[in-house]
């Protein structure tokens, strides 16, 4: 009789077994990475077709906002400086830091990543003049000395042909918006600089919001593997500098202490609870578009299985809303003139049948390749993952709190199915977003809010390839900042 095999035997038989196996799987992430690629490619050739033809589509590079402008700048040697040490020593550490530390290090990362590519630049037109042109926030500041009428008549301001209507960015938001540049006003802290920098330093902290939220709803390492890819996202081009990165904080940590209180890993459940309706609350006072975040709230308390935070979750955003109302704007009113007024401007000329995908092309570039990779990994789990949420009885072996099975053959993980869950909530909510056709058209800054969601697609690649994939990352992010006037 043969002596049975070891058990590094049967490892050795099981990986042989696998090979074949995950290099199909590689090559199918190479197929969806180039299948994004050739999306962009699509875009930008039929879009500048369109564009010259009739200049329906009103931006000069399809599908992006942006003008050709080939630069260096003296954020360039910073940028690469930060590329090359995440790439190099993003995912050990990752690996290896203490939790507490890790989540500041992404923040960080994200930070010098984020400021290196604005400065690209330069200090005045990358950071200090992005939010003070005719279209953005700043240069309505003194309307708000008297804050209470303001509120009262914001509404009456919306349209393109109402007297001294709002500047298109004001106009297209709920007045929390333009309330958090008056409110830096106040406390000493006016002008494009101080604007610039809140939204850098707000935005990049979306990276620790979704690190925490993934170690509440996966395991913590799912959200290691997933930390040098948000630190080194390719939408840090728009988050700095525009104020819809720091949306898409404001939305991520609303998610993320809504994770926490779901999930109990924390000491204050129904502080979080509370915290994240008040900053849920405020998304949606911050863009209408934002309450499509209820998507990815929705999957948090799924994933946990418990609808518990739920009275203090809305609690929170009544208060908000409350407040709004009580100071006298009408949200509902607001996005009905919206809708109108959007279809006073470029709009009303701008093709859906070309912005209904070529929006995609921007998530490709704002999200990048890997993320590309990572969500044909996620599309192929999808139909696991979605049975696995079944209610069944928990199994010994499948860690406290998680709902689903593991399987011994090291195959599969159950966070996988977790993961892939959360980031089809972002898919979703983004192409809800995209169907709607409120959104023609510079959604590479609009989407933020969903694309910090996708991101994490990226843990689903095989470790021994992160680093391939960061390269690419960031190679898309400085060519994008170098090659092109992005306006933001």
């Amino acid at each position: 009789m043969p002596p049975r095999p070891t058990s590094e035997e049967r490892a050795d038989a099981a990986a042989a077994r696998r090979a074949p196996e995950e290099r199909a799987a590689r090559r199918a992430d190479l197929l969806a990475a180039a299948a994004g690629a050739l999306l962009v490619v699509l875009a930008a050739v039929v879009g500048a077709v369109i564009q010259h033809a009739n200049g329906s589509l009103h931006v000069n590079v399809p599908p992006l906002y942006a003008s050709w402008f080939a630069h260096l700048g003296p954020g360039t040697p910073a940028a690469l400086a930060v590329a090359v040490l995440v790439i190099a020593y993003g995912p050990p550490l990752a690996d290896r830091l203490p939790w507490r530390r890790l989540v500041l290090a992404a923040w960080a990362a994200s930070l010098a990543w984020t400021w290196s590519l604005a400065l690209v630049d330069g200090w005045q037109t990358g950071v200090a003049r992005r939010l003070t042109t005719e279209y953005e926030y700043l240069t309505v500041i003194r309307r708000f000395d008297a804050l209470g009428p303001a509120l009262r008549d914001f509404t009456a301001h919306i349209l393109d042909n109402a007297p001294d209507h709002w500047p298109a960015h004001v106009a297209g938001h709920p007045p929390a918006a333009v309330l958090t540049f008056v409110g830096l006003d106040r406390v000493g802290l006016g002008g494009g600089a101080w604007a610039g920098a809140w939204c850098i330093t707000v935005g990049t902290s979306a990276a620790a919001a979704v690190l925490i939220a993934l170690r509440a709803l996966t395991d913590e390492p799912t959200a290691r593997r997933a930390a040098p890819f948000l630190a080194l996202a390719p939408a840090a081009v728009w988050v700095g500098t525009s104020a819809d990165g720091y949306f898409a904080a404001v939305a991520a940590w609303s998610s993320a202490l809504l994770a926490l209180a779901a999930t109990r890993r924390t000491r204050h459940p129904a502080a979080a609870a509370l915290a994240s309706g008040l900053l849920f609350g405020l998304t949606c006072y911050l863009s209408y578009g934002l309450t499509l975040i209820a998507l990815i709230a929705a999957a948090v308390l799924l994933l946990a299985r418990t609808a518990r935070p739920l009275p203090l979750l809305a609690v929170g955003a009544a208060a908000v809303a409350a407040a709004f109302t009580l100071a006298g704007f009408d949200w509902w009113e607001g996005y009905r003139l919206l809708v109108e007024r959007y279809y006073q401007g470029a709009a009303a000329v701008r093709p859906y049948a070309y912005w209904v995908w070529g929006n995609l092309a921007c998530t490709v570039l704002i999200t990048g390749p890997a993320t590309a990779a990572g969500l044909r990994r996620v599309l192929a789990a999808a139909p696991t993952a979605v049975r696995q949420l079944r209610p069944r009885p928990l199994p010994a072996t499948g860690g406290a709190g998680t709902g689903l099975p593991h399987r011994p053959d090291g195959l599969h993980r159950p966070a996988d199915d977790r993961l892939a869950i959360l980031v089809l909530a972002a898919l979703l909510a983004l192409l809800v977003a995209d169907l709607s056709g409120m959104s023609k058209a510079e959604t590479e800054r609009i989407w933020l809010p969903f694309a910090v969601w996708l991101l994490p697609a990226c843990a689903l690649l095989p470790a021994a390839r992160h680093r391939h994939w960061l390269t690419a990352q960031a190679v898309l992010a400085m060519g994008v900042n170098h090659l092109l006037y992005t306006g933001w």
